[in-house]
């Protein structure tokens, strides 16, 4: 340097700056350091950035006045900068040399400017609004200027002036310049041209934000303004930006997920040429051949290699976004370490007496302004990794629906609905919170090294001792993580296990409440709740050790490292300096220390989950290639050649050697017995079954109708259109054909009605002809119909099969496969499958089959032929017919509860209706109610539905709107958990924290020893009492946390989940109808979880942090009173910032809550539906569609993020003023104040930052979860049906003794408010009669039914069953007398024994006994598991018709004497309702039996028939009679071809 400046100008002089009242820097280190500094900056910097540039590309932006500003300023700095350089080479040549100084640093300034300007240019061709870089620039350069700034001015008011006036000119152009260059850089350009800033209306501000906006998150700060003067609704989220939306992010995972498999395919390849060269069939690409042993041999020992990795695809993928917020980590971890050296200093300055006060000043501005640095960085860290953790959820659900799409059957089978739901939902949270703990893997070492090191430094190898005791735990913590991981994969099986069963009970729970079950599937529900619960237990055991562990941590090393420190050597003195600064070392290395196991955990949980996710993707999927489409050669259009076919590689084929050839344009009806293979032929024909040999090819597209049809939540017309185009013309045929024109005049909004999920307020009938109507218009070229006329009666079938299906129907022309029981359409058919147990038996025209004699005729011959010709006359008198009962004809009878009040009311006018809806409106107290009555019936108009469902999750928005409410909610939660316990828990957390600030204060004491030179005597009682005060602690918080969490809060989360389980089990029917099963299951899973274990965490964290800011406050007051009054208003500013973010975040966590159960319901809606919707070919459409609902939920996923940023940057703010006052008190009561006290207040100061953000973000997070409190709550007091006994009026045991059912003057409602269905009907039927019920839809037939059993109940007059009113009795006395078999069978995974008889009340003989009078003993026998044969979830592995007989078995075993049958044998091939029929007839032969009727000629024989209409008996005799009357009930015999 001297070289440099020549030898007049020193470049250092400590006299002159650091020991001076008054300092200034020597003029040399003023004209070298202060200019090169930003000029290094810059050059470093500029290469790397040019770099980023070119590669993020964002368009142009037009020269704005602004850049023109900043461009000319540029260039003016350069040409100031240069004049000094001219003036320099001027005085060297009038013979004045100057030292080199003079030329270099002008020289190397122009040229940092003219690369400034460059960048200002650069940037606008590349799109960047605002740059940072250069702001960094600017900002450093004033900097550096304001010290030649204050010399100069001090220079010039000495005697003898300024010397050189142009240099001193050109200094404060220049400093003035680049102050007005900061400034402009403080502002933004324009968005560029064509960026989507421009076309999207709802932009997210991010995008055009300034670089001081996104450092301190101030373009949120609209977003909190507005969430706290009104409630945020959907409409003001912004949109999500486009490098976040799944439709960028979840390619670029499949893309690299595809590369890890092909990778690991090839390895295999190789693999297996090398293991295995025995050659395998062409078709078993993916199968090992030659003999099982062998196979399983090479696949265990290639197991290991073989395993495409799911984790490197996410590295991939998401690894250099998320690299970046690791660079601020290491920035942010290194300023860390900064802080205690200031500490040292500032403890140092205050045991000097002499030093010159503007030390302590600057020391306490510099770690303010380091504080502030930290905090921007930090948040920025976060920031991206809290976005990657966005990314990775998207992508993962994005990834998880798209395979759920097409996984085979045998892979669905291995994952249920729940399980897939659990991946979407809970494993890809698992990563999201991942993300955010991630870095602390690397830079937790770091932290802890660093702070080793400095220790070292200050206390040398006593360190060492402090570092043995964290060595020690780091095992003991190993240990809780592997036994914490074992826990936490059984907690998760036991918990996919209760979401299962849950899942099916809410899909059943018609059922459960008919048969009066309820008992026996909530303690199956609650047995499993307690293994899940007493592994939470020991959960909790573990972690209130490694709790205990790590807090006492800090404290162990500490004391450990003190005591060894003072006793190795007499000369070692701990003074305030040593102490403190390395007790705020031991405070960073507590962080590190705390989150190493967290994240370790977390990284255990997210492994877990890791697998399970792999293991899904890594599923077999449907061959595409097993169906071949593109065979245009043959006249057939569909060919199967030497079918064999199994639902799973492994299983017993369920249909061999099957050849089917069915000629282009003609209609083939399959027949055969329940359970033969029908179903499975169409399915196979899709391509759903694994082919083990043969050909299928198909041509053109396929139209497909299942057996049970598949119904959205959307509207009908969407349900018909299933994406087509509208056509009106086109779409008014297929309604006609379908004779669904009836029924869109009953429903509230035409066609336009929304149908809830699984078609709920449709009828089973409504729903099969929406299902056709939908295969009708998609105008494909082959149609598949599974049955589709089981489910309608016997005369709209005719009309379906005649306008539809049949040979003159609308699909003439089309090739047409049709799976029926109905024989009367067989002669009009072109051929005739016929399939026995898996094989074709024949296959002809119906003639060809009558003459070959074979199994077709024998089966025809069972039922008389007189009635096929017969029906065939009938054809012509039926179209006459149709004028008379034009409505009857077309409307079909099956109809369930849900649609008569539909009918009802479309027969009165829809304005009353409207004006209930106003009226309701007005009147606040009904509202929920109301609510009820229309969300899920969607019986409303169209728009007013709309409103209705807004108006339900406004409604839920706003009970937990107001702090009021919440209030109530902690006091529920510390009810659940015990309200003197509750007090006694936050009692011990104050304690802890009192040992913790004895034991502080103690070390201040113990440091001040050294002023009264008593330091030896006292060593050992000094240790000792430090000693006991850090023990006590830990033991307080071991206590503590034991009592807290294995005991109390788990004694919630059961009684919580009790309750709700309860209330739920006990809701009417009506809150099943009203409320989609997603909604609830969410509870049991979501909120359930978080009570079981995020809201212990959240309150433990919560009061820790509480307590130690409070701590903070107490000690920086009690030590500098002064203190006190900063305290105020920044306390003031926390408490206003944080009503702000809380208002802000609580509303857009219930957003992001309301918007992620549309993922989960959409998605099981999908899995229902995937052979469907396969079979159109819709795949990208519901992808696109899943992919729009997690944007939609991300979308107010991000601001919620953006708040915790907002609230930190803001938050920390406060904790760095915390800092600041504190040193500047420090510094000026340093005369009152020993330096051990000093030490005290700063380093706890330092400290309070993190608790402070802590807090908030805890406070925020318990809001959130507390919120599981509040839903799971709403849910427990929902409102009940009657007790379930009554001890007063309870029945004697065996009653009813006869069976006599008498209805008196009985009327009944669905809801409130709604019109009467049944108006005082008044009947008697004497114990023993059969009686057949029947009417058009509406009339109210099942509501009968449903009357006896008290689903519904009376809205007057009463039902008597032999001398007891039933609605005086509890409803399990009720139900268990009376048996239904309901019209849709539904059947609970488990074994069929189970299925059969859960309670256990009956023998094994009896049981056989059922399955051989329903005809399934047979199936059942051949079955290895026999009765303990497994029925998978919603009884999938039976077919329709044998879910039906399992039922039919049920009500046999059950025997009472009053047997309500409702259409039960729909689903059955005629053969087998025969057998059922005549089972009835013999076995309940002494039973009154009400049979609701499709087929007439099932009730022909009973004892009396009643025939409804409208809600009242029209007719009521024995059928002769009624046939005789010429009534209604002859009309519908005549159109049944029965007279």
């Amino acid at each position: 340097m001297e070289h440099l400046c020549g030898d007049k100008l020193p470049f250092w002089d400590s006299n002159l700056t650091l020991h001076k009242h008054v300092p200034d820097l020597p003029e040399c280190f003023q004209m070298s350091i202060l200019p090169w500094a930003p000029c290094i900056y810059l050059w470093v910097t500029s290469p790397f950035y040019i770099l980023y540039l070119k590669r993020n590309n964002k368009g142009y932006i037009m020269m704005s006045i602004l850049n023109r500003i900043k461009t000319v300023l540029g260039l003016v700095l350069w040409i100031v900068c240069w004049t000094d350089l001219f003036s320099a080479f001027h005085e060297l040549n009038e013979g004045h040399p100057k030292p080199p100084i003079y030329f270099i640093t002008p020289l190397i300034v122009g040229m940092t400017m003219l690369l400034a300007t460059f960048l200002i240019q650069f940037e606008r061709l590349k799109g960047v609004q605002s740059s940072g870089v250069l702001f960094i620039f600017w900002t450093i350069t004033v900097l550096c200027a304001i010290v030649p700034f204050r010399s100069k001015i001090i220079l010039s008011n000495q005697e003898n002036g300024v010397e050189d006036k142009l240099r001193f000119t050109t200094f404060y152009i220049y400093f003035g310049l680049t102050l007005l260059e900061l400034i402009l850089s403080c502002f933004n350009e324009k968005p560029p041209l064509f960026s989507n800033v421009v076309t999207d209306p709802n932009v997210c501000p991010e995008t055009t934000a300034g670089f001081l906006s996104r450092m301190t998150f101030w373009w949120f700060t609209s977003m909190a303004i507005k969430g706290y003067k009104s409630p945020l609704e959907n409409k003001d989220l912004w949109s999500l930006n486009k490098q976040d939306s799944s439709e960028v992010v979840v390619p670029s995972l499949l893309k690299e997920w595809e590369i890890e498999k092909s990778k690991a395919l090839s390895e295999q390849r190789v693999k297996d040429q090398a293991t295995f060269t025995k050659p395998g069939t062409g078709a078993d690409t993916n199968h090992v051949g030659g003999n099982p042993e062998e196979a399983e041999v090479l696949l265990s020992k290639r197991k290991e290699s073989q395993q495409p990795s799911f984790l490197r695809a996410l590295l991939r993928a998401f690894g250099p976004y998320f690299l970046i917020g690791s660079a601020y980590k290491l920035l942010q971890d290194l300023i860390t370490f900064v802080n205690p050296q200031f500490l040292r200093m500032l403890i140092g300055y205050t045991k000097q007496t002499d030093a010159p006060t503007w030390w302590g000043y600057a020391l306490a501005f510099l770690m303010f302004g380091t504080s502030l640095l930290q905090t921007l960085i930090l948040h920025q860290h976060f920031q991206y990794c809290f976005v990657t953790g966005m990314r990775l959820r998207s992508a993962i659900v994005g990834a998880i629906y798209r395979k759920a799409l097409i996984i085979t059957n045998e892979a669905k089978r291995s994952s249920t609905v729940g399980e897939v739901v659990n991946l979407m939902s809970v494993d890809a949270q698992t990563f999201m919170d991942l993300t955010t703990f991630l870095n602390m893997l690397w830079s937790a070492p770091l932290q802890i090294i660093l702070a080793l090191f400095f220790l070292w430094k200050n206390l040398g190898p006593s360190v060492l001792a402090g570092v043995a005791v964290m060595v020690l735990l780091i095992p003991f913590n190993a240990f809780i993580a592997m036994k914490t991981r074992t826990y936490q994969v059984e907690q998760m099986k036991y918990k996919d296990e209760r979401i299962k069963l849950m899942n099916e009970i809410l899909n059943g729970i018609k059922v459960l409440k008919l048969y009066a079950w309820e008992v026996s599937f909530k303690e199956k529900i609650l047995q499993i709740r307690k293994k899940e619960l007493n592994v939470l237990r020991k959960t909790a055991y573990l972690s209130a050790l490694s709790t205990m562990a790590w807090t006492s941590a800090p404290f162990m090393v500490a004391l450990t490292t003190f005591a060894v420190y003072v006793t190795v050597d007499k000369n070692n003195i701990l003074d305030a300096e040593k102490a403190f600064v390395s007790l705020s070392l031991f405070n960073i290395l507590r962080f590190p220390l705390n989150m190493l196991p967290q994240v370790i955990s977390s990284i255990v949980q997210a492994s877990v989950s890791l697998k399970r996710i792999k293991d899904f993707l890594s599923h077999d999927e449907l061959d595409p290639e097993s169906v071949d489409r593109k065979n245009n050669t043959s006249e057939y259009a569909v060919t199967v050649v030497n079918g064999k076919f199994a639902w799973a590689k492994q299983d017993q084929p369920t249909l061999e050697n099957i050849n089917v050839m069915v000629p282009q344009g003609s209609l083939l009806a399959v027949v055969g017995h329940v359970g033969c293979g029908k179903t499975s032929l169409v399915s196979a024909l899709l391509g759903e079954m694994e082919k083990l040999d043969g050909q299928i090819s198909i041509r053109g597209s396929v139209a497909y109708v299942p057996q049970q049809a598949w119904i959205q939540n959307a509207t009908l017309r969407d349900n018909i259109l299933f994406g087509k185009p509208y056509v009106e013309q086109r779409y008014r045929c297929v309604l006609e054909a379908c004779s669904l024109t009836p029924d869109l005049e009953v429903l509230p909004g035409g066609d336009l009605t929304e149908i809830g999920e699984k078609g709920i307020n449709l009828s089973g009938g409504q729903r099969q002809r929406v299902s056709l109507a939908r295969a009708l218009y998609s105008e494909s070229d082959v149609y598949l119909l599974d049955d589709p006329l089981s489910a309608v009666d016997a005369h709209v079938a005719k009309h379906i099969f005649d306008n539809v299906v049949g040979p003159e129907g609308m699909l003439k022309g089309k090739t047409r496969i049709l799976v029926t029981h109905g024989i009367s359409f067989l002669p009009q058919v072109d051929n005739i499958l016929v399939i026995v147990d898996g094989r074709v038996s024949e296959m002809g025209s119906y003639q060809d089959l009558l003459k070959q004699n074979g199994a077709f005729a024998e089966f025809l011959r069972n039922y008389s032929l007189e009635d096929i010709i017969e029906d065939d006359e009938m054809t012509l008198s039926v179209v006459d017919e149709e004028e008379e009962f034009p409505e009857d004809a077309l409307s079909n009878h099956i109809d369930m509860v849900d649609n008569e009040p539909a009918v009802n009311e479309a027969r009165r006018q829809f304005m009353r209706q409207i004006s209930i809806m106003s009226n309701d409106v007005e009147n606040p107290k009904n509202k929920s109610i109301r609510h009820r009555r229309c969300s899920v019936k969607k019986l409303a108009e169209p728009q007013v539905e709309k409103k209705e469902q807004k108006g339900e999750k406004l409604i839920q928005a706003e009970t937990t709107e107001t702090g009021r409410v919440k209030l109530k909610v902690y006091w529920e939660y510390a009810k659940a958990v015990g309200p003197l316990l509750s007090v006694f828990i936050c009692f011990l957390y104050g304690c802890q924290s009192a040992a913790a600030i004895g034991a502080n204060f103690w070390l201040s004491e113990w440091t001040n020893d050294e002023h009264n030179n008593q330091t030896q005597e006292n060593v050992q009682m000094r240790v000792g009492v430090y000693a006991a005060l850090g023990i006590s602690q830990g033991a307080l918080i071991l206590g503590n946390c034991l009592l807290c969490r294995a005991y109390s809060m788990l004694k919630a989360a059961h009684a919580t989940h009790r309750d709700m389980l309860h209330a739920i089990l006990r809701a009417p029917q009506a809150f099943f109808e009203a409320t989609p099963s997603g909604r609830i299951l969410n509870r049991f899973s979501k909120d359930v979880d978080t009570i079981d274990s995020a809201l212990p965490n959240n309150i433990d964290i919560w009061m820790r942090t509480f307590w130690y800011t409070v701590n903070v406050l107490i000690v920086c007051s009690v030590l500098t009173p002064m203190f006190l009054i900063v305290v105020v208003p920044l306390m003031l500013f926390y408490w206003w910032v944080q009503r702000f973010y809380v208002a802000t975040s609580r509303q857009l966590k219930r957003l992001e809550s309301v918007s992620r159960s549309p993922i989960y319901s959409h998605f099981s809606e999908t899995i229902t539906g995937t052979s469907v919707i396969r079979a159109y070919g819709r795949n990208d459409a519901f992808v696109l569609l899943s992919d729009m609902k997690v944007d939609e939920n991300q979308k107010s996923y991000y601001p919620g993020i953006v708040s915790n940023r907002w609230l930190g940057v803001r938050i920390e703010f406060i904790g760095n003023c915390i800092v600041l006052f504190a040193a500047l008190f420090a510094v000026i009561g340093k005369d009152k104040l020993n330096p051990g006290l000093v030490g005290l207040s700063v380093s706890y100061a330092l400290q309070v930052t993190m608790s402070l953000n802590w807090m908030v973000r805890m406070t925020s997070d318990l809001e959130s979860n507390i919120v599981a409190v509040e839903r799971v709550k709403e849910y427990s007091e929902t409102q009940t049906e009657a007790p379930w006994t009554v001890s007063e009026t309870m029945p004697p045991s065996d009653w009813p003794p006869i069976g006599n059912v008498q209805f008196v003057d009985y009327s009944v409602r669905y809801r409130e408010g709604l019109d009467l269905v049944l108006r005082n009907i008044s009947l008697k039927v004497k114990g023993g009669e059969k009686i057949g019920i029947v009417g058009r839809t509406g009339a109210g037939k099942s509501s009968m039914t449903l009357c006896l059993f008290r689903l519904l109940e009376a809205a007057e007059g009463d039902i008597v069953i032999d001398e007891v009113k039933i609605s005086e009795i509890g409803l399990h006395d009720l139900r268990s007398k009376l048996t239904i078999i309901p019209q849709e069978p539904v059947l609970f995974s488990g074994t069929l024994r189970m299925n059969l008889d859960p309670f256990g009340k009956y023998s094994d003989d009896e049981v056989w006994n059922a399955l051989e009078l329903s005809h399934l003993k047979k199936f059942v026998s051949n079955q290895t598991a026999k009765l303990n044969l497994e029925c998978s979830e919603g009884g999938e592995n039976l077919s329709v018709g044998q879910r039906q007989l399992v039922c039919l078995a049920r009500a046999l075993l059950r025997k009472t004497r009053i047997l309500i049958l409702d259409e039960a044998t729909a689903a059955v091939d005629l053969e087998t309702d025969d057998l059922i029929q005549s089972t009835i007839r013999t076995q309940f032969e002494d039973c009154t039996v009400f049979t609701i009727a499709h087929r007439l000629n099932t009730i022909m024989d009973y004892t009396r028939v009643l025939v409804l209409d409208k809600g009242k008996i029209a007719e009521f005799d024995t059928p002769t009679n009624l046939i005789g009357q010429k009534g209604i009930f002859f009309g519908m015999a005549k159109d049944a071809g029965l007279v």
